[in-house]
């Protein structure tokens, strides 16, 4: 296969294969990516599963046309992907092979040889020319093997990404990327979030045209979108808007509860609610679910004095992940002495950023009035912010939610007649209450200044613990002049103003309407009277504070000589920076540096 006229992909299909890594279900395959980079000197970028030698050989034979490749490029030592190491050397006895010092330990452990006589020992910023192809090496240990090093081609500005990027599914057949590639991911490198970022960060000071990766298709449209997809997972963020509900049920009371629950979620509008049977669904799926929607529900058992084994299966594969930052309600059941909900939470207690949502429903054996009350309160607790979302079945003159105001963070939302913008602003004061006034300044170079000067209208989003960096970036890193800072979301929701409230990652927010302006120099302050306010759950405001030390990302500037920006953390690695340097993050200019002590 023809990926450019120099790249050529010789990698195979599996359909034998059941149990990728014997546990997870693949019945659409795999497939084992492998590629050649043909120029003066060629390069075979990684090896196959040991069942397709052959096939492999012959597809390297029929591209190489008679030439002998100079090097064979070892990015992983999976044996998926390195088990034909030696077979290959055999065959093509002047290759050299080129991999990381930790890849030629394992080469000894898998092949009893380290190559000593044959071989490139690479790591990080190493480069190996080919001719108009140069190689450049990226560490990426722990991704999610320590050996790990992607390759980035200069030439044709392509990332061969090792594992990362991948998907489970041969080729040969169609199907969704995302579902199954967000299972890999959680799957197989859902632990290592941390290095993940760490080699994205590196990734994005790159011109990057396409992603190759070791399973699934290369990628080279809407390349954004995958780059953000693994943001948000690696980040542990919220991918999607709605709850998972995950049970175990011996007699069929348990399950009872949950349809009842069920039923109770949907009529409180939570916008997706997924089921799970965990004796009997695909658990990877259930996991995997639980990690991109931002609420979770357990129902289960008291088994042993303990819960129910595949609760408590599914409960490690979460805990063995980093599971964090999500919304829990727990539903348990014990005919004598439910002890559920007590051991639930001392499995999960040492998780990052998990609420509990109240109450427990407390099953002895059956359900009765005082549970189906439960059920109830559960369900509307878990959806207060999508009660608060729909116009219909919220109180929009509530004015708690001004109790949000604090030295915080919030994205002041306006339209400017062709579409909608965002910015961040931090200076948000509530100044009377009888009639309700509320200020708010913003920077007058800031083209939200510009828009709101002409409307007279703005909504003022209060950011809550919850926000990731990504919305930081949305708002605060490109201007609404030349950015349609809502491109791309699924969910528009709009107060009586016409303008967008957030659909996730704030506690409230209110309409205000100018009343009167004052000219402060570099800033504007907006005095506006509150048209509509509405709270939307009780998740703590975003100060300014938890922003710099638990969201902003920490720059990993140890060993390193250049300069950090201030706003984001991007790392310039160099003497000096050039004047007019663009930050490839955040898109701050120099100024906004400074050198890494």
């Amino acid at each position: 296969m023809e990926i450019t006229t120099d790249i050529r992909y010789v990698g195979v299909n599996d359909h034998r294969i059941d149990l990728f890594e014997g546990q997870y279900k693949v019945p659409n395959g795999m497939s084992y990516n492998s590629y050649v980079i043909l120029d003066q000197k060629i390069a075979v970028m990684d090896t196959v599963d040991q069942h397709f030698t052959h096939e492999w050989l012959d597809n390297i034979q029929n591209v190489l046309n008679g030439r002998q490749p100079d090097y064979l490029v070892v990015q992983h030592m999976e044996p998926d992907h390195s088990a034909n190491i030696a077979a290959f050397l055999k065959v093509y006895d002047k290759a050299t092979v080129v991999a990381s010092d930790k890849a030629f330990t394992m080469m000894g452990n898998f092949f009893g040889t380290q190559y000593e006589d044959r071989r490139i020992v690479i790591k990080e910023g190493d480069t190996l020319p080919l001719g108009k192809h140069t190689l450049s090496f990226i560490s990426a240990p722990m991704v999610h093997w320590p050996e790990v090093m992607m390759t980035y081609d200069t030439y044709e500005r392509a990332l061969f990404s090792a594992d990362a990027f991948g998907k489970f599914g041969a080729l040969d057949v169609t199907e969704d990327w995302t579902d199954e590639a967000r299972r890999y991911y959680i799957g197989i490198v859902g632990k290592y979030g941390k290095q993940v970022q760490d080699v994205l960060a590196k990734a994005a000071g790159l011109d990057i045209l396409m992603i190759l990766p070791l399973h699934g298709p290369f990628l080279y449209k809407n390349l954004p979108y995958y780059l953000n997809l693994y943001q948000t997972w690696s980040n542990y963020d919220i991918e999607k808007d709605g709850i998972v509900v995950c049970y175990t049920s011996v007699y069929g009371h348990t399950k009872t509860a949950v349809d009842k629950l069920v039923e109770k979620l949907k009529a409180c509008n939570a916008p997706e609610v997924k089921v799970y049977d965990l004796a009997r669904c695909d658990m990877s799926e259930a996991v995997a679910d639980a990690f991109a929607y931002g609420k979770l529900i357990l129902a289960t058992t008291t088994y042993n004095a303990d819960v129910y084994p595949f609760m408590k299966e599914f409960i490690h594969h979460l805990t063995e992940r980093n599971f964090q930052n999500r919304r829990i309600g727990i539903v348990e059941n014990g005919s004598w002495a439910p002890m559920a909900a007590r051991t639930i939470k001392g499995m999960l207690e040492k998780q990052k950023n998990l609420t509990f949502i109240d109450p427990v429903v407390s099953i002895k054996s059956a359900l009765n009035d005082t549970n189906l009350e439960q059920i109830d309160a559960l369900a509307k607790a878990m959806c207060t912010e999508y009660l608060a979302r729909d116009g219909s079945q919220v109180n929009k003159n509530d004015m708690k939610a001004l109790f949000s105001i604090g030295y915080g963070l919030y994205v002041v939302t306006s339209n400017d007649g062709k579409k909608d913008n965002g910015l961040i602003v931090n200076t948000v004061v509530q100044l009377t209450d009888n009639p309700f006034r509320v200020m708010v300044s913003i920077n007058k170079d800031n083209y939200s200044h510009h828009v709101i000067s002409q409307t007279g209208i703005m909504n003022v989003n209060c950011l809550n613990v919850d926000a990731p960096f990504k919305v930081f970036k949305q708002f605060g890193f490109q201007s609404g002049r030349n950015a349609d800072k809502f491109k791309g979301e699924k969910e528009i929701l709009r107060s009586d103003n016409g303008l967008v409230f957030l659909s996730q990652y704030i506690n409230a927010f209110f309409s205000l309407k100018v009343e009167d302006y004052k000219d402060l120099g570099t800033h504007g302050m907006f005095i506006c009277s509150v048209t509509e306010a509405r709270v939307i759950n009780d998740v703590p405001t975003m100060t300014y504070t938890y922003y710099q030390k638990n969201v902003k990302p920490k720059p990993q500037t140890e060993g390193k000589k250049g300069f950090v920006c201030k706003v984001c953390g991007y790392i310039y690695e160099g003497e000096t920076l050039p004047d007019d340097f663009i930050c490839p993050l955040c898109k701050h200019g120099a100024s906004d540096f400074e050198p890494i002590k």
